[in-house]
């Protein structure tokens, strides 16, 4: 029975995890750490966590089972740290937005005899910004939580049990659990989470180009502007990471977006253009 959570990374995801696992009946120990400390006190005062840990790897050394809640980049630098730290009892999961090479480091450094279990995950939530101060306990309700296992793994059966019961605490978060081959994993969310952001991104720096020293011509763009560059605002200290992982696949749908894109522009008056609509509406219809 899992007891003792660590979470390292008390940020947007990493406090969410805290509240929505106390909001899901969850009475055992959380600890947190952050590079930040008012990052974690601030996830210690809204109640994501009991305490913070003053040595990470002493936190990981305590728990069951941690919580990598950080960057991509970081996740990866993580794991070579704790891979002589952790008991192959003890289960590490993550939250990182790339899982192909998480879970080719999970095979290098875990998963095998003496060393501890790691779990890829990716919970397919989050905002335009982060910060411990905007968790929210329901931010993974009716969100999709994705899985990479690989079935090759060994594990032993302790850690086999934590692992049983984190993905029945995450259903009772509120999340829908995937499982996922890795590879496959970044292709789709490529296409379904990295292309909107990079998409995003672009318009709003081609509209800061254009119209950004007319500020009053951001309300001519209502709703629509709005709800288009919303992510327009994201960091780029975590879209860096995900780029950095997953740019094969990043590199793909962009090309094949930037054909679309001039295929209206060359059929602006053809029928070709009631055919593109009408495919967008029958995406938006399912």
């Amino acid at each position: 029975m899992i007891e003792r959570i660590a979470i390292l990374g008390t940020g947007l995801l990493g406090t969410s995890t805290g509240l929505a696992l106390r909001a899901a009946g969850f009475q055992g120990s959380i600890a947190g750490w952050n590079r930040s400390p008012e990052q974690a006190e601030t996830a210690l005062h809204m109640g994501a966590i009991d305490t913070v840990a003053a040595d990470p790897l002493e936190m990981a050394r305590s728990c069951q089972i941690l919580v990598l809640a950080t960057p991509v980049l970081a996740i990866l630098d993580w794991m070579e740290q704790l891979a002589g730290v952790m008991e192959p009892d003890q289960v590490i999961t993550d939250l990182g937005s790339t899982k192909a090479k998480i879970s080719t480091a999970a095979d290098r450094h875990f998963n095998r005899k003496g060393r501890a279990a790691f779990l890829p995950g990716h919970p397919m939530a989050g905002k335009e910004r982060g910060g411990a101060s905007l968790a929210e306990a329901n931010l993974y309700r009716d969100a999709v939580w994705l899985f990479t296992e690989n079935p090759a793994w060994k594990r032993t059966e302790g850690a086999s049990q934590i692992i049983v019961e984190w993905r029945a605490w995450v259903e009772r978060m509120g999340a829908k659990i995937i499982d996922l081959d890795a590879e496959r994993h970044d292709e789709l969310v490529a296409w379904v989470s990295h292309l909107p952001q990079f998409l995003s991104t672009a318009l709003s720096a081609v509209l800061e180009d254009q119209v950004g020293e007319v500020p009053e011509l951001k309300d001519v763009g209502g709703r629509g502007l709005r709800e288009m560059t919303r992510l327009g605002a994201s960091p780029f200290s975590m879209w860096r990471d995900i780029a950095h992982t997953n740019s094969d696949e990043i590199a793909k749908a962009l090309l094949i977006l930037e054909q679309r894109l001039a295929h209206l522009r060359e059929n602006l008056h053809t029928p070709e253009l009631r055919d593109e609509f009408e495919k967008a509406n029958r995406f938006r219809r399912t």
